[in-house]
């Protein structure tokens, strides 16, 4: 993929998401992924850090919200698995690489080819300004003023129907956020709360493997449950437009010195 044209600039911003097909190559999408096994391999978690990750509220408060090793994950390379994964006394019952939820947040920063794919020509071009329960990604990386946060979801396998792709509801982006989590003493906690979706409003992107997902910081998303016997990996980050933005100083994630956000021009 070499440009975006102006229609699908366009798209964007009606929808507030856009599918790019061929953003990786096979290739790079398969080496994205054996490394990744390599991590998951060598991977050695406390059992008193082996959090579930979630996208519902009350959950989100009850667990993550209030958990150390979520909290500080922002310049670190950590683990959070699926819901029902561990037996009573914290031990795996499934195998390793089958209970991770997701790895994060700092792939971006530390793993070469990870950095490489974020930083690389086509993430650089100008003009685009487990069941995951709908949501807007400003709800916890909120800026002043909103709609400076852009997600790239890339797809290293198939996301199909069946194995949990994307669902919009588009134009959604346009209405604004009615929830955010912010920074707490204790944790985090959430002000407001998300606004009752029904399930015919959302539409589904299905990408094929190697294509990119353009997910605007307010448009209402959310994936389905993986019912086939398939995977479906994927590598996201989130770019924030710089110039003439405040990053929340509430948001859970905060950049350190150790790893202050990076430009990505450099």
């Amino acid at each position: 993929m070499d440009f975006v044209t102006d229609e699908q600039v366009h798209k964007y911003r009606e929808d507030g998401y856009l599918v790019l097909d061929g953003f990786l190559s096979p290739e790079e999408c398969d080496a994205l992924r054996e490394r990744m096994a390599d991590i998951v391999e060598g991977m050695d978690v406390p059992q008193h850090c082996r959090l579930e990750f979630s996208t519902d509220h009350d959950e989100q408060i009850k667990s993550q919200g209030s958990a150390d090793y979520f909290l500080t994950s922002g310049d670190k390379i950590r683990f959070f698995f699926e819901k029902g994964v561990f037996d009573d006394k914290g031990d795996f019952i499934l195998k390793k690489e089958r209970s991770l939820n997701k790895i994060g947040h700092a792939l971006h920063a530390y793993e070469p080819l990870y950095k490489n794919i974020t930083h690389s020509p086509n993430v650089q071009q100008p003009e685009i300004g487990g069941e995951v329960m709908p949501h807007q990604d400003a709800t916890f990386l909120h800026t002043e003023p909103l709609g400076r946060v852009m997600g790239f979801w890339i797809a290293l396998e198939d996301a199909t129907l069946d194995n949990g792709c994307l669902w919009f509801i588009p134009g959604s982006h346009q209405n604004g956020i009615t929830r955010r989590m912010v920074r707490t003493p204790k944790g985090t906690d959430f002000i407001g709360r998300d606004n009752t979706y029904e399930d015919n409003q959302f539409l589904p992107a299905p990408v094929k493997k190697g294509g990119l997902v353009l997910i605007h910081g307010e448009v209402v998303h959310r994936s389905g449950q993986n019912t086939s016997q398939r995977s479906r990996h994927v590598y996201t980050f989130h770019v924030m437009e710089a110039e003439d933005t405040r990053w929340n100083p509430e948001n859970w994630l905060q950049p350190t010195p150790e790893l202050p956000f990076p430009s990505l021009y450099t």
